[in-house]
């Protein structure tokens, strides 16, 4: 048969790597091991970006680029610039009209400028007074055509991004087919709120009107949203006029949709958009700083971009309960920051999602949690950065030369004997079978096999290993966290465990939180563990625990690590209550050092790791190695995972 192999179209690269998502967890398990939540160490995380991934922005950065945005859109100008050119352009055909008429000695004449003194002071009513007027000064007559023509294009363009363009030059045939356009949308607006709307009825309306909506919108909905946020706008731009002004521009508005046939259309569109959309903010006033003053199209698409950046900025914050990335509108992004900003939003959406569904992260009744796999993959990267720090030469596994069932390979074979579980070494195998005459041939003299006997099998020698109890016993009091060496604590754990399951699988290793009770830890809650406010140091309950877990290994060889950063300061009582004192009692010291002495009979050699210098620790843990003969070390808490992972390592190497 014959194969052909080519380009994969049909979807995803199948055979593709996985998305390498471990950089960013390491950096959220920073986070986590201080103390913070999963959820808020996965938002401080996309806050930021993942360094290294071809400079893509954070949240942080878009935020801070919406909120230049927003400032800069404030400052732009003010919202009376159709007012005002509307009565700069009135007063300019009444002093016009008033020059024609000064040399005429007639009584027309006195009897026009009579009607001009009487105008009201109101802009609109003063234009639909001289609505009427039969001007004298053809320049007059040709400003006030300019007036009328202003109004009809920013009062259109407040409500239809882009027909101020459209209707720059006045045109009877292209204002008839705005009020055909706006009559069709109303009809489908109604047939769609009625069920009966179609996809091909909107497609054939764009066909017809495209134009006229240069934002392109491919359905009925995209249609309504870009409609909505723009009446929203302009009923926002009104609410934030002064009462004066506000009646006078909405007068204008009324006044040129009237004179326009499009009073009813327009209220009919407004009434739909409302409805649909009674989310968006449309009487909320919006203030603008600059000097400019804006006509009234500029001045709605200045606050219809405010809008959009006050809600961008929200969702960018992500501040709220069940924060997602997907709650943040990629439109809005382009709108506001471009298309490489939202390039940068779905990388920070392809970390959230991969954590997820590469089995890191865990959503569970809306809070979010680390996996089993996420927990080993702290552990492992904490022990990297241990190894990272120790010398080459410091390095080594706990082992003992002799060679025995389990380790490291040393390179020599032996016979096969019942029950050993090494390695087959397949060469050396099948040498043996051919040397005993276990070769076959086909006919024709070719080679056909090798027949192998029990005796040829031999198994790959490795180096012996003794297996260890360890019992590494971290204070979970309040000081830990006080002294900022919580962090390292768990790191160090993380360390360990980590070293244990991958270079010593044969070792049982167990973790013991103390405060004023001790307790077990299972290695997938060491990475969101938290510190106890309580009072007490209950070391002696903590090796009452680690004494069970040797017992339970007799034949194991005993390791027991202490990290602490205080004096015991509490003991378990007969009725299983925790008693504490400060200064601590004759009675905790004498418990806990009882417990230390059984260690001793059990071999056990305790090592203590002291993170504070405090006088009252130093004398317990001089006491307690002049007992044990065990060692104590004062590292600083960056180098805590070096100093316990060594210990360990020299320990069983010693051993």
């Amino acid at each position: 048969m014959a194969y052909r192999y080519g380009e994969y179209f049909d979807g995803p690269d199948p055979l593709a790597a996985p998305y390498d998502v471990r950089a960013a967890l390491d950096e959220m398990g920073d986070a986590i091991l201080s103390g913070s939540t999963p959820v808020h160490a996965l938002r401080d995380l996309l806050k930021r970006g993942l360094p290294g991934t071809q400079d893509r922005k954070g949240l942080d950065d878009m935020l801070r680029e919406v909120r230049r945005r927003r400032r800069e859109l404030r400052e732009r100008g003010r919202l009376d610039g159709t007012l005002e050119k509307a009565r700069a352009l009135l007063d300019k055909a009444i002093g016009q009209e008033r020059a024609e008429l000064f040399p005429d000695p007639s009584d027309d004449a006195r009897l026009r400028e009579s009607e001009l003194d009487g105008l009201p002071d109101d802009t609109a009513s003063a234009i639909q007074q001289l609505s009427s007027y039969e001007w004298r000064s053809a320049a007059a007559r040709q400003t006030f055509e300019e007036l009328r023509d202003l109004l009809r294009r920013e009062v259109l363009d407040s409500q239809f991004k882009g027909l101020r363009d459209a209707l720059a030059h006045p045109d009877p045939a292209a204002m008839e087919r705005i009020r055909h356009m706006m009559s069709d949308l109303n009809d489908m607006l109604d047939r769609d709120a009625r069920g009966e709307h179609t996809q091909a009825e909107f497609d054939a309306f764009m066909a017809k009107y495209g134009d006229l909506f240069p934002e392109r919108p491919r359905t009925l909905d995209e249609l309504v949203d870009l409609l909505a946020r723009r009446a929203a706008a302009t009923q926002r731009m009104l609410a934030s006029l002064t009462p004066r002004q506000r009646e006078e521009l909405a007068n204008l508005i009324n006044q040129a949709l009237d004179q326009e046939g499009l009073a009813e259309q327009m209220r009919r569109l407004g009434d739909a958009l409302q409805a649909r959309r009674p989310d968006l903010a449309w009487n909320s006033p919006e203030r603008l700083t600059g000097e400019e003053p804006l006509g009234m199209g500029d001045s709605v698409t200045a606050l219809e971009e405010l809008a959009d950046l006050t809600q961008l900025e929200a969702a960018l914050r992500q501040d709220y309960p069940g924060a997602r990335l997907d709650d943040i509108d990629e439109a809005a992004v382009r709108r506001a920051l471009g298309r490489s900003a939202v390039d940068d939003l779905e990388a920070l959406r392809r970390i959230e999602r991969e954590l997820e569904e590469q089995g890191y992260l865990l959503r569970r009744r809306g809070k979010l949690e680390l996996t089993p796999k996420a927990v080993r993959r702290l552990g492992e990267t904490a022990l990297r950065r241990v190894f990272s720090s120790l010398d080459a030469g410091r390095r080594g596994d706990h082992d003992q030369r002799d060679a025995g069932s389990a380790g490291e390979l040393t390179g020599s074979s032996r016979p096969w004997r019942f029950g050993d579980e090494q390695p087959i070494d397949v060469v050396r195998t099948l040498v043996n079978g051919v040397r005993n005459g276990g070769l076959r041939h086909r006919p024709g003299g070719t080679a056909g096999g090798v027949r192998l006997s029990v005796d040829d099998f031999e198994v790959a020698e490795t180096e012996r290993r003794s297996a260890a109890a360890v019992c590494l016993l971290v204070d979970l009091s309040y000081s830990m966290a006080l002294r900022g060496t919580w962090a390292a604590a768990k790191q160090t754990a993380l360390a360990l465990q980590a070293l244990v399951a991958a270079k010593f699988p044969q070792d049982a290793v167990q973790i013991i939180g103390f405060s004023n009770y001790a307790r077990v830890l299972q290695p997938d809650e060491l990475a969101g563990l938290d510190w106890d406010m309580v009072q007490g140091t209950n070391l002696h309950h903590a090796l009452l625990i680690a004494g069970r877990h040797l017992d339970r290994h007799p034949d194991f060889e005993p390791v027991v690590l202490v990290v602490t950063d205080g004096e015991p300061t509490a003991h378990l009582m007969r009725n299983g209550r925790s008693a504490f004192e400060w200064p601590p009692s004759s009675e905790t010291l004498e418990l806990t050092l009882a417990e230390v002495d059984k260690m001793t009979r059990r071999r056990a050699t305790i090592n203590v790791f002291m993170l504070a210098a405090d006088e009252r620790l130093q004398e317990f843990v001089d006491e307690l190695a002049r007992r044990n003969g065990g060692r104590v070390f004062s590292p600083s808490a960056d180098r805590l995972g070096e100093y316990v992972v060594s210990d360990f390592l020299r320990l069983r190497r010693a051993r």
